[in-house]
C-alpha cells in the first residue's frame, strides 16, 4: 500500500462501510493475497480459489458492521473465507466419502512433515482429495478441533480424526518419494 500506509485499519473499515470505493480497493489490495492463499489451500486449484476469494470479499463487505473488534480484523476475515470455502465444499459433497464405520486411526507425529518447506508442503496438500485436504487444513492450518470440524462439515468426530490421519499418511508417503 504505497502512499496509503497512513490509513488505519479503523479508517479503512469505516470507509468501506460508508461505501468509499478507494477504501474498498485498499482493503482488497491489502488482504487479497493472504485470503487467496487460504482459498487455494481449501479449493486446490486457482479457478475455484478465485471464485471463493470473490465470494468471500462480497461477504466481508456486506458484513463489516458485524466486526466487533474482539480479535484481529484479519482473523475475522480469515474465518469468513474458510467458512465460504467449506460451504462450497459441502455444496459439492465430493469425496468426503469415508464412512463412520471405518476404523479411526491413531494420530502419530509425522516426522517427515517437519523437514519439508512450506511451499512444497502446500503443493502436496493441494493434491489431496477435497475431503482429506479440507480436514487437514481446518485442523493443522486453521486450528479447528475435531468437534468444530465435524459440526462444520456435517461428519462425525471419528470421521474427522480418520480423515486427518489418512491425510497425514498420504502426505508422508508423498514426501518420502
Amino acid at each position: 500500500m504505497t502512499g496509503n500506509q497512513n490509513v488505519s485499519e479503523t479508517d479503512l473499515i469505516s470507509g468501506c462501510m460508508e461505501g468509499d470505493r478507494r477504501m474498498q480497493k485498499l482493503l482488497y489490495d491489502q488482504f487479497s493475497p493472504k485470503m487467496y492463499a487460504v482459498c487455494l489451500r481449501y479449493m486446490g486449484n486457482s479457478d475455484d480459489a478465485q471464485d471463493i476469494l470473490q465470494e468471500g470479499f462480497i461477504k466481508v463487505f456486506r458484513n463489516l458492521e458485524k466486526f466487533r473488534g474482539d480479535g484481529s480484523f484479519e482473523g475475522w476475515m480469515r474465518r469468513i473465507f474458510v467458512n465460504t470455502a467449506i460451504e462450497q465444499i459441502r455444496k459439492r459433497k465430493t469425496d468426503l466419502s469415508l464412512t463412520e464405520k471405518e476404523e479411526v486411526i491413531e494420530l502419530k507425529a509425522v516426522s517427515a512433515l517437519d523437514n519439508i518447506n512450506e511451499k512444497d508442503l502446500l503443493q502436496i496438500v493441494s493434491e489431496l482429495s477435497p475431503g482429506y485436504r479440507t480436514v487437514f487444513n481446518m485442523y493443522v492450518v486453521e486450528g479447528f478441533n475435531h468437534k468444530e470440524i465435524s459440526e462444520a462439515l456435517g461428519i462425525s468426530e471419528g470421521t474427522s480424526k480418520s480423515q486427518l490421519a489418512r491425510a497425514r499418511m498420504i502426505l508422508q508417503e508423498k514426501i518420502k518419494r
